[in-house]
């Protein structure tokens, strides 16, 4: 059995990854950090507010976006993953393509974190195997320009908890080491609103597979829904209140690291929560 990665140990806590879009149309932060200058300070202001590891991302996964290539993808993601590695940030990178994950590690990326589940690049799964890399897998069913299509479920947690522990198996089968392998269930990937909150419903199921368990939820359209009023749905940027309560829940069912926009108030829920575990198994009265 190989050595778990240190950004995999348990640290007493739920860990807060900050997130980092260099890209122009993003649902949340499109356009805002497509400069690599102004991505990498922003990058290490998520730090300063509490975030453990910073995801790169170069390519939008909002339902409807379309693909970039990989040469456009790796243009945007390299300065920013270099920069913010070379200030001792931790840092994943988001992308289904192993080309960009390969540069990405070697500019000093910790973590892939594939949206795809290694499915999307058949070269994805060798190559965590072979450089034995720590993976964040997630469910998946379909690129982004037609995953909302593709919702169709018996009982939606349990057939995302069987279909991700089939790309679990798939990996282990292929040589990644089951300790370099985190979980994802794809909140907002071929999904509708309710689902979601079925799939949050069941997060200990997600923690039960026995691997670190990441939760996605950070201002996702779901939440807006929740929070619409007679102008309609609640703004992205207003929806963080939202987001830090699912951190809470997430932490609460025994998450390895919520992943969001905003790293303070998650960074003080998962805090929260650490505290009342620590109560709960003996700790000072």
């Amino acid at each position: 059995m190989s050595p778990t990665p240190t950004i995999l140990e348990p640290i007493g806590r739920c860990r807060v990854m900050g997130v980092v879009n260099v890209t122009p149309d993003s649902f949340s932060d499109g356009g805002r950090w497509v400069d690599p200058g102004t991505a990498v300070e922003h990058g290490l202001g998520l730090v300063e507010a509490g975030a453990d590891l910073v995801d790169v991302g170069g390519e939008s996964t909002r339902p409807g976006a379309q693909r970039i290539d990989a040469d456009e993808e790796l243009a945007r993601v390299l300065p920013v993953v270099r920069g913010l590695a070379g200030q001792g940030v931790a840092v994943s990178v988001d992308t289904m393509r192993s080309r960009v994950a390969a540069a990405a590690v070697e500019a000093g990326a910790v973590l892939v974190n594939d949206v795809s589940g290694g499915r999307a690049d058949p070269d994805m799964v060798p190559l965590v195997a072979r450089e034995e890399l720590p993976v964040v897998l997630m469910h998946w069913r379909g690129h982004a320009e037609r995953m909302q299509d593709l919702t169709h479920y018996a009982d939606v947690a349990g057939d995302v908890v069987r279909e991700l522990g089939a790309s679990v198996r798939d990996a282990v089968e292929a040589g990644v080491a089951p300790e370099r392998i985190v979980v994802d269930p794809g909140l907002g990937f071929s999904k509708t609103g309710d689902q979601n909150w079925s799939v949050l419903a069941r997060l200990e199921a997600f923690a039960a597979m026995g691997h670190p368990l990441l939760v996605a939820a950070s201002r996702k359209r779901f939440l807006g829904q929740l929070l619409a009023d007679e102008s309609g749905h609640r703004p992205v940027d207003d929806r963080e209140d939202a987001t830090a309560a699912v951190s809470t829940l997430a932490a609460a069912a025994g998450a390895w690291a919520v992943r969001v926009h905003d790293p303070r108030p998650s960074a003080d829920a998962v805090r929260v929560v650490a505290r009342l575990h620590q109560e709960h198994a003996g700790g000072r009265r």
